[in-house]
């Protein structure tokens, strides 16, 4: 078991400093793992302490009592059943860890091969798809049980089957595929495998931005041409009235597993392309969902797209050099109780120790992505109409029980677009909040 670090009894100074140097570094993992979640649940429980707040008068048209009594009893239970997933997922991470969990995979891989390459593909495989299906209970009962309460569950148990096994597939392909050029380019160049790795993962980007759309999203659903009729009408008219070429216009089939509703751009130059849900299409009028469309045009237009893509580049190349910085110490692999160091295991001890950063750069883009909804949503105003999409907002926040009054600080730390009712005041507004 991993409780040696309790009884360190070093033979020498040698050990001593190895010994302090890995039991620090696994002391400061669990710290982190363990403040997270502290951190979390009370930050939770300050939102639900405000799910029976009174609305605003201007969100007092978006339920009605008994609307609004089912949104509470979504939030709660959602609450709730977050509570115990979230404390089930710290207690089972924590056992593995005290019982050596990654030694034994680590040893079970290297039972099968001596390529490194191998080596880190099955042991991250082993660890991913055995979290997976540890966590697949759970996300049953949210699906099958939570969702068909509230009457948003539309996904079959084919569907959640097929789904899964898909997601392993990919994950398996892509993933492992990317992974084992990254330990090639490691054991080839050494320290500067970052820059060839942030080449590989640049690429791999712009690649799935551009080509999401035409070979992700058919695995999972179905997408058609919208129809020729009054709505491609419109949404054609306003895209030619604010010189936006767009001739790709799909409707995919959310319905398929949820009521819920969205819309989305995605592509650049020849791909680009809109893709509407059809929930969307049922949930909403022409002229809300043009306004929705109004609103992702915006984000095209004033280059938020392009923003989020360079800054998640260049966070991808920071990581990697910090990464590369610290991948060949050994303690990292220490620290987590493998007996031989190695690149996959120094891997995930370093993206533990990295989280904290990660949550910073995650506020930073969070407050740069509702500075971009406010810019958006001016744009539609602008160029459309504020109406219809104040009409649209509310009628999709309505169709999802979302939480209307939510607690600031969580707004702050996890929402990564204004609260309707802020973006209402700001339609409203006569001068725009965010040029």
């Amino acid at each position: 078991m991993r409780l040696e670090f309790l009884f360190l009894r070093p033979n020498d100074k040698e050990t001593l400093i190895r010994g302090m140097s890995s039991t620090a570094l696994f002391c400061i993992i669990i710290g982190i793992l363990v403040l997270k979640f502290i951190a979390d649940k009370i930050i939770n429980y300050l939102n639900a302490q405000h799910y029976n707040d009174d609305l605003p008068e201007e969100l007092s048209d978006v339920y009605d009592n008994k609307e609004y009594k089912k949104s509470q009893s979504y939030k709660a239970t959602n609450y709730k059943f977050g509570f115990i997933t979230s404390t089930f997922s710290l207690v089972i991470m924590l056992l593995f860890f005290f019982l050596d969990g990654f030694e034994i995979v680590d040893q079970l891989a290297r039972g099968y091969s001596s390529n490194p390459i191998i080596i880190a593909l099955i042991f991250f495989g082993i660890i991913m798809i055995g979290s997976d299906i540890i966590g697949l209970p759970f996300s049953y009962y949210k699906t099958f049980v939570i969702e068909e309460k509230f009457g948003f569950n539309k996904t079959t148990r084919k569907t959640f089957i097929l789904d899964k096994v898909k997601s392993w597939l990919m994950m398996a392909i892509l993933g492992g595929g990317i992974l084992a050029l990254i330990i090639w380019f490691y054991q080839l160049t050494g320290k500067n495998f970052w820059l060839y790795a942030w080449a590989l993962v640049t690429v791999f980007t712009i690649f799935i931005n551009m080509f999401y759309a035409r070979l992700i999203v058919p695995i999972f659903n179905k997408q058609t041409p919208l129809e020729e009729g009054s709505l491609r009408k419109k949404i054609s008219e306003y895209a030619e009235s604010v010189g936006f070429s767009l001739n790709k216009i799909f409707v995919i089939d959310g319905s398929k597993r949820s009521t819920k509703a969205n819309a989305y751009f995605s592509g650049f130059g020849r791909e680009k392309r809109v893709t509407l849900f059809d929930t969307l299409i049922n949930d909403l009028d022409e002229e809300e969902i043009v306004s929705v469309l109004a609103h992702e045009v915006g984000h095209y237009k004033k280059k938020h797209i392009i923003f989020n893509l360079i800054s998640s580049i260049l966070l991808t190349g920071l990581t990697l050099f910090i990464l590369s910085i610290f991948i060949s110490i050994p303690v990292l692999s220490e620290a987590l109780g493998v007996a031989i160091p190695s690149f996959h295991v120094g891997l995930i001890a370093f993206g533990l120790l990295y989280s904290p950063i990660s949550e910073i750069t995650g506020l930073v883009m969070n407050y740069f992505s509702r500075k971009f909804e406010y810019q958006a949503d001016n744009y539609a105003k602008s160029t459309f109409k504020a109406e219809p999409l104040i009409n649209g907002l509310k009628k999709l926040t309505k169709n999802s029980l979302s939480n209307l009054t939510p607690h600031k600080a969580y707004v702050f730390l996890h929402y990564s677009h204004p609260t309707l009712l802020q973006r209402i005041k700001n339609l409203k507004c006569d001068s725009y909040r965010t040029k």
